[in-house]
């Protein structure tokens, strides 16, 4: 029993000194270094800017080409892409109708110009008996009032023959200038109704720019406005054109207004349909958007945000918060937001694939230029 003591003993002290060493303060445990961030300001715009909007160029003037009368498509003389000069037939109805009705108006005035005549003769011998007291009073005035009738007879079916010979030339549609085909919505032997298109045409050499303008931005066009125009397709040219008409009204569901620039001295290569940009130096002192960065808005499946800070006590820090953003338009300077920031809100200008809502980050502020 003694040899085994000093035994016990060492196992006693070696789980005493293991529980004494489980007992010492633990390590401090280091904070990871927080993401620094940058940043800005959001403030108010001032004095003028360029806002970008983007448009169709279109023909100065473009006509929806169509008959007058119904009928059936005979003969459709053009294709997409023709020019017509003018008087240049387009179209023509099947005419047969309305030759019948010429024919028919013509054998009636015929037929009348007989009576007329008839009549007119019938009055003169009459009257001449009348004269030599062989013929009454009332016999003359019969005769008289028979050839006036056939007489307003004719004059009637002159004008008959007249509407006729017209609608006839209502079957031909021809080009009012020199014009160039953009579209013929119909085809050969198809019935058209008057006034439904047939062919739509671009006459003359002006060229105009469509643009549609959100309504934070409306009150700054007018019409007279210079503007500068580049045309995508045709490289990096710049185009003076004029603002010269202003919706008063949106476009459909859209809170955009339509607004026309006329092009001053176009370019010959410039057709319909070809995208542009319009650039209008607008007064943002009264507007309501704010601009910022291109890279400080993001977008994914939820929509387009930007990430704003909330400051924490120690002035130095701040939580990431996302804010969801809508845009109003493009400028050179970067995106104008008209929903989703307010002035003085702290908006992070770099890095926010790296970052998430609710990160807390150290601040680094971005000087603005």
């Amino acid at each position: 029993m003694n040899k085994k003591s000093p035994l016990i003993l060492g196992c006693v002290f070696l789980i005493l000194l293991v529980f004494a060493g489980c007992r010492e303060a633990p390590h401090e445990v280091q904070e990871p270094e927080l993401r620094p961030v940058r940043y800005i300001e959001v403030q108010a715009d001032e004095g003028l800017r360029i806002r970008t909007f983007t448009g169709l160029a279109r023909a100065g003037m473009a006509s929806r080409m169509s008959f007058r009368v119904p009928g059936t498509l005979q003969k459709l003389h053009v294709r997409v892409g023709d020019v017509l000069e003018k008087g240049q037939l387009i179209a023509e109805l099947d005419a047969t109708d309305f030759q019948l009705k010429l024919q028919e108006a013509e054998a009636a005035l015929s037929r009348a110009q007989a009576q007329a005549r008839n009549a007119e003769a019938i009055y003169g011998r009459v009257q001449a008996l009348y004269e030599r007291r062989n013929a009454s009073r009332s016999e003359l005035d019969a005769a008289r009032t028979g050839a006036e009738s056939a007489e307003a007879a004719v004059r009637s079916i002159e004008n008959q023959l007249a509407l006729a010979r017209r609608q006839l030339t209502y079957a031909r549609l021809e080009a009012p200038d020199r014009c160039a085909v953009a579209a013929v919505p119909v085809e050969k032997n198809e019935n058209v109704g008057a006034g439904q298109a047939v062919a739509v045409i671009n006459c003359g050499k002006g060229v105009d720019v469509r643009i549609a303008v959100p309504a934070i931005h409306i009150s700054g066009v007018r019409e007279g406005m210079p503007v500068k125009v580049r045309v995508d397709a045709l490289g990096n040219g710049e185009y003076i054109g004029i603002i010269t008409e202003v919706g008063v009204s949106s476009m459909g569901l859209e809170t955009t207004f339509p607004v026309t620039v006329r092009l001053e001295d176009p370019d010959v290569r410039i057709l319909p349909g070809m995208a542009a940009e319009v650039d209008v130096s607008m007064d943002v002192s009264s507007s309501r958007g704010l601009v910022v960065p291109f890279r400080s808005v993001g977008e994914d499946e939820k929509g387009r945000f930007v990430y704003s800070l909330e400051l924490l006590e120690d002035g130095e820090t701040a939580m990431v918060k996302r804010q969801p953003v809508e845009i109003a338009g493009m400028t050179p300077d970067g995106l104008e937001i008209a929903q989703g920031l307010q002035i003085g809100d702290l908006l992070v200008t770099a890095g926010i694939a790296h970052i998430h809502d609710g990160l807390r980050v150290k601040l680094w502020k971005e000087e603005r230029p």
